[in-house]
Order: C-alpha cells, then sequence, then structure tokens
C-alpha cells in the first residue's frame, strides 16, 4: 500500500511513522495497588517537552472510578493496521488486571483524558468466561483483542476478548481453535504473514499474590510460543522453549510488514529468543543469554536472574532494549543481524546487584530496576518505568518508590541516561507507581503495519 492510499488512523509504514514530530508528553500507567494507599489507579499525562515550563513533571490525572484494579498494559481503538477503516484515534482502551473491568477513554481532548464507559469485570466473565486482561491490540475489521490471562474464575486456559470498536460492547471470543493452549500473556500479529504469536505466563491464580519458585517446578508457569492462523483463528504450530525459555512474556515481531520474524523476551530464564519462519515452519533460537549473579543472602539456588520483563524493537528494526529487572540495567543491542545481536549501550538504573548508576535528579539511590520501556518513533528516546506488578515489586523490592527516567540516543548510536529528565513519581503523585508508557500517536508497540 503506498502512503497516499492510507486514509485511516495511524500510519502507512514504519518510515512514515519515524518522520513524525517528537512527542511532547506521553501516557503512564499508575498504580496504588499495593502500595497500601486506598486510592484509584490512574493514567498520568507527563509532560516530555523539553521545551514546556511543566517539563518532567505530571501534568493531568485520569482516575478510574474505583479502587484495586492494577492497571497494566493499554492500547488504542484503532492504530495503523487498521488503514481502512473510517474511525479515529480518539479512544483508550485501558484494562484492569486485577479487577478485570475494562476502562474506555475518551482522548479527544489528548492531555486531558476522560472516562466514557467502564466495563465491569463480572460482564465479560459472565459472557466470555474470561478475566485478567492484558494486551490490547486494534485489529482490522474495527475490532479490539484482548489477551486475556484466566478464565472466569482465574484458572486457566485464558483466551481473547474481542470488543465492538465502534461502540465498545463485548463481542464475543476471538479464538475459533485454540489447540489446547494453556497459558496465556501477550500476543502479536502480522497481517500480510497471516500470522499472530502468543506467549504464556501463569494463571492468574497462581501470580497475583506473588512469585512462588516451586509453582515452576510443578508447571504453573509457561514456556511456550504459539503460532496462530490469523484469517482462520486457529493454532497451528506449538514449540516449547524448554528451560531456555521459562516464563516468555513480551513479543516484538519486527515493524516490517513483510518481516516473518521477532524476539520475545523469556523472563525468568533471561534470554532473548529470535523467532522466525523458514519453509512453511516456525523455528526458535536463543539469540541473547543473561547470565545469573552470585548474590550474597539470595535464596534461590544458580543466583540472580536479570529478569527480562520488558523489550521494545525501534521501528526500523535495527535496535532492540530490554530490562533486566533483578539486576538492574537497560542494554541495548545492534539487531540488524537479528540472529547475532552485537551489544551496544548499557545504563544501570536500580537493582539488586549494587550497581545504580543513579539519577542526578533523584533524591538518592534508584529503588526497584528498570521495567516497563518505550521507544520514541524516531528511535531517539527510550523511556523507562521501575513497578513490574504489586505483589511482585513489594516482594523483591520492599518499600519500591516509583520513577520514570529516559535514555537519548548518543551522536555514536549508543544510548545513555538524559540527565535533566526524571519524574519522581513517589513525590509528584503520592506514592504512586509507574508502569506501562505509550505516546499519544502510537508507538513501537502499538503499531502495526498493514
Amino acid at each position: 500500500m503506498s502512503d497516499h492510499e492510507h486514509a485511516g488512523p495511524g500510519y502507512a509504514s514504519p518510515e512514515v511513522a519515524r518522520q513524525q514530530p517528537p512527542e511532547k508528553f506521553v501516557y503512564v500507567a499508575s498504580l496504588y495497588e499495593g502500595t497500601g494507599i486506598n486510592k484509584p489507579d490512574f493514567i498520568a499525562v507527563v509532560d516530555v517537552d523539553p521545551g514546556s515550563p511543566s517539563y518532567g513533571q505530571i501534568v493531568h490525572r485520569t482516575e478510574m472510578p474505583n479502587v484495586g484494579d492494577e492497571l497494566h498494559h493499554f492500547g488504542w481503538n484503532a492504530c495503523s493496521s487498521a488503514c481502512h477503516s473510517q474511525l479515529n484515534r480518539d479512544t483508550m482502551v485501558v484494562p484492569g488486571l486485577r479487577s478485570s473491568r475494562i476502562h474506555i477513554i475518551d482522548i479527544s481532548e489528548p492531555r486531558a483524558p476522560r472516562i466514557k464507559n467502564v466495563i465491569e469485570g463480572e460482564e465479560i466473565k459472565e459472557k466470555l468466561g474470561l478475566s485478567a486482561p492484558h494486551t490490547v491490540h486494534c485489529m482490522p475489521g474495527d475490532i479490539v483483542t484482548i489477551s486475556m490471562l484466566g478464565d472466569a474464575d482465574g484458572n486457566t486456559p485464558g483466551g481473547f476478548a474481542v470488543l465492538d470498536a465502534r461502540d465498545f460492547s463485548v463481542a464475543e471470543r476471538w479464538e475459533r481453535d485454540a489447540g489446547g493452549i494453556e497459558f496465556m500473556y501477550d500476543f502479536w500479529y502480522q497481517p500480510r504473514q497471516n500470522a499472530l504469536v502468543t506467549s504464556e505466563w501463569g494463571a492468574p491464580n497462581t501470580f497475583k499474590d506473588g512469585f512462588n519458585p516451586a509453582d515452576v517446578a510443578a508447571g504453573k508457569y509457561g514456556r511456550k510460543l504459539h503460532f496462530w492462523d490469523l484469517e482462520k483463528r486457529a493454532k497451528v504450530q506449538t514449540i516449547d522453549l524448554g528451560d531456555e525459555g521459562w516464563i516468555p512474556l513480551e513479543i516484538r515481531w519486527q515493524h516490517d510488514p513483510d518481516s516473518a520474524q521477532g524476539f520475545v523476551g523469556a523472563t525468568l530464564s533471561s534470554n532473548i529468543i529470535h523467532f522466525h519462519r523458514h519453509n512453511g515452519s516456525w523455528g526458535v533460537s536463543k539469540a541473547i543469554d543473561v547470565a545469573n549473579e552470585e548474590l550474597e543472602g539470595w535464596p534461590l539456588e544458580g543466583g540472580v536472574p536479570g529478569l527480562i520483563t520488558d523489550l521494545v524493537l525501534s521501528l526500523d528494526d535495527k535496535d532492540l532494549f530490554f530490562s533486566n529487572w533483578l539486576h538492574g540495567d537497560v542494554r541495548h543491542y545492534d539487531v540488524s543481524d537479528p540472529a547475532h545481536p552485537e551489544l551496544r549501550s548499557q545504563v544501570w538504573l536500580g537493582g539488586l546487584l549494587g550497581r545504580d548508576g543513579g539519577h542526578p535528579n533523584a533524591p538518592g539511590p534508584l529503588n526497584g530496576g528498570p521495567q516497563m520501556i518505550q521507544n520514541s518513533l524516531d528511535g531517539d528516546r527510550v523511556y523507562v518505568t521501575n513497578s513490574l506488578f504489586s505483589t511482585w515489586d513489594n516482594q523483591f523490592y520492599p518499600g519500591i518508590k516509583g520513577w520514570l527516567t529516559r535514555l537519548n540516543r548518543q551522536n555514536d548510536g549508543t544510548y545513555a541516561l538524559d540527565p535533566d529528565f526524571f519524574v519522581d513519581f513517589h513525590e509528584q503523585a503520592e506514592g504512586a507507581r509507574p508502569h506501562e508508557i505509550h505516546l499519544p500517536g502510537g508507538d513501537c508497540t502499538t503499531e502495526i503495519f498493514q
């Protein structure tokens, strides 16, 4: 499709998206859940424009109507894959992972989002038999599809919920033939490849109260990737990643719509897995291995895993960033050759290993570790927050205090800490913790191209 044929929301191609002006503000899912503060979670609007007098400040909060949602990931009603749609990108879809509510938020005034509707978790459980909404993607056909991690009781299997993107009614389950899949987590799809891939965490009842290592050996956490026929909505292949692939969470397919390859972060095993299709069949290989580190007093055998909790791929498919939440570093690799990544940058921000580089604007050493990350459309900036999941935060980083900071591309193509940008969520938002970050016009983790 040429640029002039693209009339719908989003961008005609990754190249067009990369040419957009720099973002002036970002949206951040912000949580009181788990802090002991009895307030609703909210979406923060953070000013990221260096020329603005409110630079580095939370300039608006859109509070949820209820306490206890655990906002986590969120997305849009329409994006670049909806290039034939008449819809505008004017609505955010913001689930509560713990409550199973789905908040429909009007962003017609982008700096002041407002809630226009809430789908109660009970409605979704009753109509679809699903709970714990996670990844939100708009899809062709004016639908919003959401991965659901549990059944109505918080056990497995999960599945997919579909909302009508025009009126946000609960429409149906997306899957026609799930092929016996037990666990659900993230998903990505590629229209030109007629393919969709899903990853695995565990049942909500397994992870909601914290991490028990015995649950891994008991088979209560996943280690498989599942590949689907997009048109038939049917699973066609499963790959067991083995001990190199425990808890494969975030999926980052290349943005090139003709690509049949991408990456997934095996969180507990702390490996980056490269997936690819060859002769009609999917295969995987380990592209990056983050070694465990010894730490005095660490209770588990084998040392501290990096715990790769998020990764993001630049829109030109050349730069891969990921966070080692327990070690405390954000890594940047050149993945021009996806099977042979080259480490280019490494920035230490908190973590358990005592290597925290700190931030000049922070009140003291950084706590927690780098967790959710987001890359600007032009690739020049990487945003980082430090909260993973309320109970896991409290387990691994007692007393965690939330922050948002940024890395900037340097003249040599590496990335370094921005010494001027630091948002102290603990101070500015009275103890709230920041999680996922999205750019107002879509970004590297929302845009899929036709």
